[in-house]
């Protein structure tokens, strides 16, 4: 069971091969709206802090970890005690935010994951951070890409700092100009038997449906 998860790990996959280090980010610094301005990331499902969770999971597979928040302060209480670290162009949103992850990360490949994730499971990290050659290593679930959860090398850096220049801000589109490896619904389907991996928390009723489907058993 991965600690603060409330749920135990499903897939039964090997566990792909990875020789060279990986960091991990969890971006933590929108202003969260939609959801009244509360800190998702210090929201409770499953009986802890999302962040907790994620760094759990995160910490047992890449290393180090941390965080990017323009709220630093709001950043208490984390396991491990991970550096928080501002935006290096702010007002980017979360393209900015992976943008300052892969800047500021000490390794090559930064495995990104935004903090409005409560089924974050190391099965999916284990995925993700296996060795590629490719600029970025994300998700394409049923719903589409998963840029804010994905595997980011710090080549494609200067093509997403472009973007943000010319007010590109949306990170699914970055994609198009980088090259790519995708994990499918299939191989997904093995990690996520119950269909929440990319569950998020964006408004007050995604909340309320997370911390259903925490109390609902795999199977039931």
């Amino acid at each position: 069971m991965v600690p603060g998860s409330g749920t135990a790990s499903c897939c039964m996959m090997s566990h792909p091969e990875r020789t060279k280090p990986i960091a991990g980010a969890i971006l933590a610094g929108g202003m969260a709206r939609r959801m009244g301005g509360a800190d998702k990331a210090a929201l409770h499902v499953g009986g802890c802090r999302i962040i907790d969770h994620q760094l759990a999971v995160l910490q047992q597979a890449t290393h180090p970890v941390f965080i990017v928040s323009s709220r630093p302060d709001a950043l208490t209480g984390l396991a491990g005690n991970p550096r928080v670290l501002a935006d290096v162009l702010p007002n980017a949103g979360p393209l900015g935010g992976i943008y300052t992850a892969i800047v500021r990360s000490p390794h090559a490949r930064t495995l990104v994951v935004a903090c409005d994730m409560p089924f974050l499971t190391l099965p999916l990290v284990e995925l993700l951070t296996a060795d590629s050659d490719a600029d970025v290593v994300l998700p394409r679930s049923e719903a589409g890409v998963e840029p804010l959860c994905a595997t980011w090398s710090r080549a494609a850096a200067d093509v997403i700092r472009r973007r943000i220049e010319r007010g590109q801000l949306q990170a699914g589109g970055v994609v198009e100009d980088l090259k790519v490896e995708e994990i499918g619904p299939a191989r997904l389907a093995e990690c996520d038997p119950t269909g929440r991996l990319f569950v998020n928390v964006n408004t007050p009723h995604d909340y309320e449906r997370a911390r259903e489907l925490m109390r609902v058993k795999p199977g039931e």
